[in-house]
């Protein structure tokens, strides 16, 4: 399970606040918002090899969007296995690619290839091998409904 130093985003205080300002702010940061804890639940939930999209999680959640997810992830995702909640085209994360492949090479998620024609030659994750339906995952791991 992740801590709770690792649960904090990086809060960022403007040049121009004061010390007290930026505490109040870095207090109200740290605090993971209760949607941000499911999804980082759900996503320490697929197992290596596997992934789930943003859509998925947010359906299994029953709650929410892939922007809201998305959102959650880019925020307080870095203390998860982050690799593993993607596009639904299968498309890797940008600025993330060369990271992500190397944990999908790792965990052996089945890869496409990409065309000689692809900008960089960056494989997709084949969706439908490496898809996740959160079916050997207990009800009581995640409340989602």
């Amino acid at each position: 399970m992740r801590s709770e130093e690792s649960r904090k985003p990086t809060a960022h205080a403007a040049a121009d606040t004061t010390a007290d300002e930026a505490a109040d702010a870095a207090d109200e940061v740290a605090r993971l918002p209760d949607y941000a804890e499911r999804v980082l639940d759900v996503a320490e939930l697929i197992p290596p090899g596997r992934v789930m999209t943003y859509g998925d999680i947010a359906e299994w959640l029953s709650e929410g969007g892939p922007r809201q997810v998305g959102r959650a992830m880019a925020l307080y995702g870095g203390a998860v296995p982050w690799w593993r909640v993607v596009r639904s085209d299968g498309v890797l994360l940008p600025g993330h690619e060369l990271s992500a492949l190397d944990h999908y090479r790792e965990e052996g998620t089945p890869l496409r290839e990409a065309a000689r024609s692809a900008e960089g030659h960056v494989p997709r994750l084949d969706m439908k091998r490496a898809r996740w339906g959160g079916a050997d995952a207990g009800e009581d791991e995640v409340a989602h409904r």
